[in-house]
């Protein structure tokens, strides 16, 4: 199949593709004898690897190290599975970090108006005195010139 038979398969953009190929995500493609790339199940399923790793937050330098791992020879099964462990950790960190914002959130909406509306109308008084004392120290500084 052709790029775009593939792009459609597997719902990745025919760029993505060819910059997954670029970098080493996937190896290069077979072509026809015309130039054209032909995709088979191997690709596609390579493809969708890659795809799905970058949705779970993975680096491509983290995927193509693991694809390495992969297509050596040698057996890398503790390394490989090293990889995947610590992108749970970071998506778990990312996830403890979504979870504090969203409860600073709630917090702030379930106490709008016995909090925020208050909190906002000392930001507003602040900002006046702000404001009154740089003109006052403006004017101080003006009238040391003159």
């Amino acid at each position: 199949m052709n790029i775009k038979e593939a792009s459609e398969l597997t719902g990745v953009e025919s760029s993505t593709i060819r910059y997954y190929e670029q970098v080493g995500l996937i190896p290069t493609v077979d072509r026809k004898p015309s130039g054209v790339r032909d995709f088979d199940e191997f690709y596609i399923r390579r493809i969708t690897f890659a795809k799905n790793m970058r949705s779970a937050g993975m680096s491509i330098d983290a995927i193509k190290r693991y694809v390495e791992l992969v297509d050596d020879t040698a057996q890398h099964e503790a390394e490989q599975k090293a990889i995947l462990v610590e992108q749970i950790g970071i998506l778990k960190e990312k996830r403890d970090d979504l979870e504090a914002t969203i409860g600073y959130l709630q917090f702030k909406v379930d106490h709008f108006y016995d909090h925020m509306l208050d909190a906002e109308e000392q930001l507003k008084l602040l900002e006046k005195q702000h404001e009154m004392t740089k003109r006052n120290q403006k004017e101080a500084l003006w009238s040391d010139r003159v």
